[in-house]
């Protein structure tokens, strides 16, 4: 199939391909990027998806103290363990089934690593960005290990966040998002009710998945914009994919290595803030690793973008 211009698909049901880059620069281990996506920047608040693994590499995750502002991190796995450490005081072990949720706000630094040598390491790790009256709060962090599970059909759904078919996480958000995970317990077609006003991303995780009678690889992302109120899932016994929806987020950011502001002045500020060693992002002793430094600032001035830009 030929060449399409972002502009002609812009607003249409699609499937995204991910493109591979590198977890950290001091690390050769690959990951799957969607989210930022060339025809697709945001899903609702959603900003940004990194699908990993299964790999059974020895460092599979590696990350040492790097910083984050304006956004919340989301880390979920299906295989493997993690051990997350930040710099107001925290420190939480995630497994399967597990919700790590850090609200940078102001400013976090944080590191993650890998812990559990003899299973694979697989996930996904998100961002949110925070609206403008929320991006600049003092940062939080919560680890949830009792999130609503439910079976709907051939499913057996567990939500993450938000509210998805009358079941709510206890997780605390600040945009009208909702994201879940779906298995199916059997072979079959199942149609889930969707809210018109949000978009959605439904992502196969596993080979098996069709959405809407398009086949979606293992690692791809199918984007499905608003006026939608079903999505029909057909899915082999033992595949699973996750489901992300909001709001469109209408607001413009700046998106810019591991920061979220809205110019690219405040951009620079919070390279600064970070290179030299700047209270903003808390204590860093409790955190392993030396710190990672920022990349240098491009040549260009960085340019803001909306939702509206899809």
């Amino acid at each position: 199939m030929g060449e399409i211009e972002p502009e002609a698909i812009a607003a249409s049901e699609q499937t995204l391909a991910p493109r591979k880059v590198n977890l950290t620069t001091r690390t050769g281990i690959e990951i799957a990027r969607l989210l930022p996506h060339r025809t697709i920047k945001t899903i609702g608040a959603w900003c940004f998806l990194d699908y990993f693994g299964p790999t059974n590499q020895e460092e599979a995750m590696n990350v040492a103290p790097h910083p984050h502002t304006g956004l919340q991190t989301v880390s979920w796995l299906f295989s493997g363990e993690v051990e997350h450490k930040d710099s107001i005081g925290n420190t939480a072990r995630i497994s399967p089934g597990q919700l790590n949720l850090m609200t940078a706000g102001i400013g976090i630094a944080h590191s993650e690593f890998s812990l559990n040598r003899e299973t694979d390491l697989h996930g996904l790790q998100f961002w949110i960005v925070l609206p403008n009256e929320f991006r600049n709060m003092l940062p939080e962090f919560s680890h949830h290990d009792d999130l609503p599970i439910f079976d709907l059909e051939n499913f057996r759904i567990q939500v993450i966040l938000g509210d998805f078919l009358n079941h709510r996480s206890t997780a605390i958000i600040y945009s009208q998002i909702i994201g879940a995970e779906i298995l199916a317990q059997q072979s079959g077609i199942s149609s889930l009710p969707l809210n018109p006003e949000f978009e959605y991303g439904i992502l196969s995780v596993t080979s098996g998945i069709t959405v809407n009678g398009s086949s979606i690889p293992n690692g791809y992302l199918h984007y499905i914009p608003t006026g939608a109120t079903a999505v029909e899932i057909e899915a082999a016994a033992g595949a699973r994919c996750v489901i992300i929806g909001g709001v469109p987020f209408d607001e413009e950011i700046t998106m810019w290595w591991n920061f979220i502001g809205r110019s690219h002045e405040e951009i620079v500020k919070m390279r600064s803030a970070w290179q030299n060693d700047s209270s903003r992002f808390g204590k860093m002793d409790s955190l392993p690793g030396e710190p990672i430094p920022a990349p240098q600032m491009p040549n260009v001035r960085l340019v803001s973008r909306s939702n509206f830009s899809k």
